[in-house]
């Protein structure tokens, strides 16, 4: 989709798994190495491929293991917590959106591909968040 860093947020990767082909051919598409992910966004795939999926605990720990084989899998640690916090009070992003937030911004990221967040809006003046399903 781009030759810039580029994290990919948990809501754009669940549509591998919806009805919509368009959604989940853009979806698939972001499979790379190139791309960036964090250790959240892995956990957080399981836990909707569980509760909300009804995925048995093989599928949706296979999704989880196919994610860290596929992308770039960041870490959080406790500065991107902090950060996560200041995000959240300055853009008003819920806590979980600013720890993506964070983590993107912390592993250089000049693009976040999101859902959840506005999009078109820069943050840090370093990184701007887009839909990757709205149409330009």
């Amino acid at each position: 989709m781009s030759d810039k860093r580029t994290f990919v947020d948990t809501n754009v990767i669940l549509y591998l798994f919806t009805d919509n082909d368009k959604k989940k051919n853009i979806a698939a598409s972001l499979l790379s190495p190139a791309n960036v992910i964090s250790t959240q966004v892995v956990n957080e795939n399981i836990n909707v491929c569980l509760r909300k999926l009804k995925f048995g605990k093989e599928e949706a720990y296979a999704h989880g293991k196919s994610l860290l084989d596929t992308f770039n899998v960041v870490n959080l640690y406790p500065p991107t917590i902090t950060n996560a916090f200041n995000l959240s009070i300055k853009y008003g992003f819920s806590y979980w959106d600013s720890l993506i937030v964070a983590t993107a911004l912390e592993n250089n990221c000049e693009i976040l591909l999101s859902e959840d967040m506005q999009d078109g809006l820069l943050v840090e003046g370093k990184m701007k968040i887009k839909n990757p399903f709205k149409d330009e």
